[in-house]
């Protein structure tokens, strides 16, 4: 995919909705050659996900053995909206906590007293510092099920209409 391609994907309105998002489901290939998928707070800075973790996450070794990932992020309603996302992580180590980490998880509703509660509770576990792990897209897809399907759905559309028009 040509990066004008997934510039176009990634600035629909559709895609910016799902980038706004607070969650993403990251998909890499673990130590022992088996899939992994797991949920994992994100931000989008236009250019890349950018997604934070503990310096002793599992997946870190896993992705300096295979960089390339999967990412879904997508709606709980009808029709869901999904955008899918593959690309090559980076990994940052990084003393104490990325200013990405405090704003991806701003979005989740707390009073101001939760919020200095929470970042001072996050300030001390990670005080060795975090890992961030970034993304820019090598792929991308947007399927909104109106304007878009998924591929296979998309031939058995073709496939109907020849048989229509037969």
């Amino acid at each position: 995919m040509q990066p004008h391609e997934i510039t176009e994907v990634l600035n629909r309105p559709a895609s910016r909705e799902l980038l706004a998002r607070d969650l993403t489901r990251l998909a890499y290939i673990a130590k022992d050659g088996t899939p992994r998928n797991v949920p994992i707070a994100f931000t989008w800075n236009g250019s890349e996900i950018v997604m934070c973790t503990s310096k002793n996450a599992p997946k870190l070794p896993a992705l300096r053995r295979n960089p390339m990932v999967a990412l879904t992020i997508d709606t709980e309603v009808h029709p869901p909206k999904i955008l899918l996302i593959r690309g090559r992580a980076e990994l940052d180590a990084v003393d104490g906590i990325p200013d990405e980490y405090l704003q991806m998880n701003g979005s989740y509703q707390m009073t101001q007293e939760q919020r200095v509660e929470w970042e001072a509770e996050v300030r001390s576990l990670y005080h060795d510092g975090m890992v961030r792990i970034v993304v820019t897209p090598t792929w991308a897809k947007l399927i909104d099920f109106e304007t878009t399907l998924p591929t296979a759905v998309e031939e058995l559309v073709r496939q109907r209409e020849e048989r229509r028009r037969a």
